[in-house]
């Protein structure tokens, strides 16, 4: 009898094993919802985010300018609009009825894709970023001739309350084409 009291003295009670495991799921829980809580609220996270929600709708937005199809044109034009704001939009409005004419009497189609983009500027504070997107742009002529062309477009963004819009839209300087060339044997 005494060697049974001891032996059950060794081990711990079944109270004694739950309180240690309660205590570790407790600690873990802790360390989990404290790392969340700081990646959460970590600004270079958010200012992250805001750089990719940026781009994201960048790219989206000068693929939708430089792609539209004259035989669904009103629906294109409404992608183009719904893609910009400020004098981008008002300039898309004011010249989309005789835009329209001219895409229909030409009969063409053109497609982007987007080849790469990057932010080049971002000011959360003020709502405004930049990009430059490398598309390549398909266009189909009436006679079903095609030809496509790389391009970089320059885009400045305004954060509007349906998120980043093109508020303008250009194309990049590919270089100065009259500078002089430096021989290369020198």
């Amino acid at each position: 009898m005494a060697r049974m009291a001891m032996a059950a003295r060794g081990r711990p009670s079944l109270t004694a094993v739950a309180l240690l495991a309660a205590a570790l799921a407790m600690a873990c829980a802790v360390w989990t919802g404290g790392s969340w809580y700081a990646s959460a609220h970590d600004e270079q996270a958010a200012f992250a985010r805001t750089r990719d929600a940026a781009l994201q709708a960048g790219e989206q937005a000068v693929q939708n300018m430089n792609t539209l199809d004259y035989g669904d044109l009103t629906r294109g034009l409404d992608v183009w609009e719904q893609s910009a704001t400020g004098d981008l939009l008002s300039e898309l409005k004011g010249s989309r009825t005789q835009f329209e004419q001219q895409v229909r009497d030409a009969k063409t189609a053109t497609t982007a894709k987007v080849l790469s983009g990057a932010v080049t500027e971002l000011d959360e504070r003020a709502g405004r970023a930049r990009v430059m997107v490398a598309i390549r742009i398909t266009v189909v002529t009436a006679d079903k001739k095609s030809s496509t062309k790389d391009s970089r477009m320059l885009g400045e963004l305004t954060r509007t309350s349906e998120g980043w819009k093109l508020s303008r839209l250009g194309q990049a300087p590919v270089g100065d084409a009259t500078a002089p060339s430096t021989p290369s044997g020198s």
